[in-house]
């Protein structure tokens, strides 16, 4: 029996119900979603051995590399195996407390992976639209700095969500339909007004991953214009393959994640089970796929991880 706080009106936990509507097949979901999570943690884990072991690696595009793996650990493991435990009626219930941290860390992940993904596509603008000054803008201070930036600036935007959170009365309500815990999520169970929490969340989501989406869309523009202008094919077709497989993963990422924001705010007529299933794809199929497609399209890594194997 899960108790209100009466203090603070806040719940000692919350129950989460998981897919609500799909529950009798929360059983056979639960096997492709373990799949796909141990797929995420194998390829995350040996695309980190592979880099950090082979020193010809240490380059800044595999260094970014590195860091989108740790970002997809995270992103996952916040999530994945608290829903494998609802799934399989292990545990449903998780304390306030909990959910706070499971949601911080989640959104910091995605945050914090968003950030990365701006690096890289700056990376590739650099790579392909100013090589001579490449190792320049490039050092390892440079790829540090940019470590450091995108856990700081994750870390700003959702440090003010947990008190955001932590001031609404709940009055005893504790039901979630969801799998994991998110801020709207958590909010919207909340008895009092909610609109600082759905405000905040608008700017920081336009601030954040919609203007790094904007900004890497710029990036392709004037890459994809200086590529058309190479005479050689040869060198138009390995500039285009050498971003093919970011803008894959740069599609994977965030089409699910916005399409799951939009909904929270706007897509009342979505059912459900809809919403919640795209929100459990924007914090795994990235983090399964990402290392798959570095490692199909990059030679030296496949050759690297197929040594490993």
């Amino acid at each position: 029996m899960v108790a209100p706080n009466q203090t603070g009106w806040q719940p000692t936990s919350f129950l989460l119900l998981g897919m609500a509507g799909l529950e009798d097949l929360h059983a056979w979901l639960s096997i492709p979603f373990c799949l796909m999570y141990l797929v995420a943690l194998l390829g995350n884990v040996i695309l980190l051995f592979v880099i950090a072991t082979e020193r010809s690696l240490h380059e800044p595009m595999y260094l970014f590399l590195a860091m989108l793996a740790v970002a997809d650990l995270v992103l996952s493991s916040s999530t994945v195996p608290k829903t494998l435990n609802i799934f399989w009626s292990l545990s449903k219930e998780m304390s306030f407390q909990a959910c706070l941290t499971q949601m911080f860390f989640t959104h910091l992940s995605f945050i914090a992976e968003s950030t990365i993904l701006l690096a890289m596509a700056f990376d590739r603008y650099v790579a392909i639209c100013n090589p001579l000054r490449y190792t320049t803008v490039f050092t390892h201070l440079t790829i540090a700095k940019v470590g450091v930036a995108a856990v700081a600036r994750s870390f700003c935007v959702m440090f003010p969500t947990i008190f955001l959170l932590r001031r609404l009365p709940f009055c005893g309500h504790h039901v979630m339909p969801h799998t994991y815990c998110e801020h709207m999520g958590i909010a919207r169970l909340a008895c009092a007004d909610i609109s600082v929490n759905i405000w905040y969340g608008f700017a920081t989501t336009l601030l954040s991953p919609g203007l790094d989406v904007v900004l890497i869309g710029v990036s392709y523009i004037l890459i994809l214009r200086a590529v058309f202008r190479l005479s050689s094919k040869d060198a138009r077709r390995k500039a285009v393959g050498t971003c093919s497989s970011h803008a894959c993963v740069i599609l994977m990422f965030y089409t699910p994640a916005f399409f799951s924001f939009f909904t929270h705010r706007f897509g009342h007529n979505v059912p459900h089970h809809v919403h919640i299933l795209l929100a459990n794809v924007y914090v795994l199929l990235p983090p399964m796929l990402n290392p798959v497609i570095y490692t199909l399209k990059n030679k030296l890594i496949r050759k690297k991880v197929s040594q490993v194997l």
